[in-house]
């Protein structure tokens, strides 16, 4: 798994491994397991989100783990453009390369443990497809992408983007050294993360070795979501096992569990999982395609604005999905 990952995790910034007695654990609401299905111009994905409501969600609205798959060459595929209006998509490539532009100029590449955090505010339309190179060639391609969503007084804020590089990842370690903790956004642990977001929120990607067990401070005024991205293991106190493509929920406290099997699968050295939580909004949501909004009406008006080309237009150097040619010109050597 190429998303950037530290040789000797006790070297690191640490913190101090959480004392039971002080900390209340969040118990484990859920586990469920994320359906799979095909995502813009075909890639596969697994729908986090199914099955929880919004109240456990909030202020999270929709999250696909893309990938992972090992394309063959010509196989790679992207999304076309389209709108956006409402909220923020975070984009983090844990694997392979995706290109990304935006008609508010935002844009660039994204590849192996970057992110990129697009506020879509008032209205945005993007693109997000794999480079020529990486269709021509294929490879591995592994990411996720999570909508966040804006308060009713933030939606209509103008449209900005955020290019998070790998090294820009915050990482910590307990001070036992077993686990890695990548902060992308948010304060975890008394560590802060590069992302900027208008909701109060915490994302993280977090390893734990083989065996190991890793009780991590958490926010207690945010929800609490842990998703396996790679290998077997546990969550809370009551050891409820959870694999990859499966999704926890947490109830309230200020501390949760997560631990590995002593023995991982042959695609993985560590249990790899997705922790994210944020402050709850509160709001009633209509979320109708690629708008999130808090009524019927807005959502009939975003569609209106999309049509008359409010929302954005595409730019006249716009990036497109690369096509393979079905016939390749194929040239053939004599020999002289």
């Amino acid at each position: 798994m190429p998303a950037v990952t530290p040789e000797k995790w006790s070297e690191l910034a640490h913190f101090d491994v959480v004392d039971i007695a002080t900390r209340v654990e969040r118990p484990v609401k859920s586990v469920t397991t994320a359906p799979q299905g095909l995502e813009g111009e075909g890639f596969p994905v697994r729908r986090a989100f199914a099955g929880l409501s919004l109240e456990d969600l909030d202020p999270f609205v929709h999250m696909d783990q893309m990938g992972e798959v090992d394309y063959a060459p010509g196989e790679p595929k992207g999304t076309p453009w389209h709108p956006h209006r409402g909220f923020e998509t975070v984009t983090y490539m844990i694997d392979g390369t995706f290109e990304h532009q935006d008609s508010h100029g935002g844009g660039g590449m994204i590849q192996n443990g970057a992110t990129q955090w697009m506020t879509a505010g008032k209205g945005i339309l993007h693109i997000e497809t794999p480079p020529e190179k990486l269709v021509v060639s294929g490879g591995l391609f592994h990411g996720i992408q999570l909508w966040v969503n804006l308060p009713a007084t933030q939606k209509m804020i103008a449209p900005a983007y955020q290019g998070l590089e790998a090294q820009d990842v915050v990482f910590v370690s307990p001070s036992d050294g077993e686990s890695l903790v990548r902060i992308i956004a948010g304060n975890v642990a008394g560590h802060r993360g590069p992302g900027s977001t208008h909701t109060p929120m915490a994302m993280t990607h977090v390893s734990v070795a083989p065996g190991a067990q890793l009780d991590l401070p958490w926010d207690p005024t945010f929800n609490a979501l842990v998703y396996v991205l790679a290998g077997t293991g546990f969550v809370g106190s009551e050891r409820r096992p959870i694999a990859m493509g499966q999704l926890a929920a947490f109830g309230p406290g200020d501390r949760l569990r997560i631990g590995a099997d002593s023995t991982q699968d042959s695609r993985t050295m560590h249990f790899e999982c997705l922790v994210l939580g944020g402050q709850p909004i509160g709001e009633h949501v209509e979320h109708y395609g690629p708008f999130v909004m808090n009524t019927r009406s807005e959502i009939v008006q975003a569609l209106q604005d999309f049509e008359a080309g409010r929302l954005g237009v595409i730019p006249p150097n716009a990036l497109m999905p690369h096509v393979p040619d079905p016939n390749p010109v194929r040239v053939e050597h004599t020999g002289i």
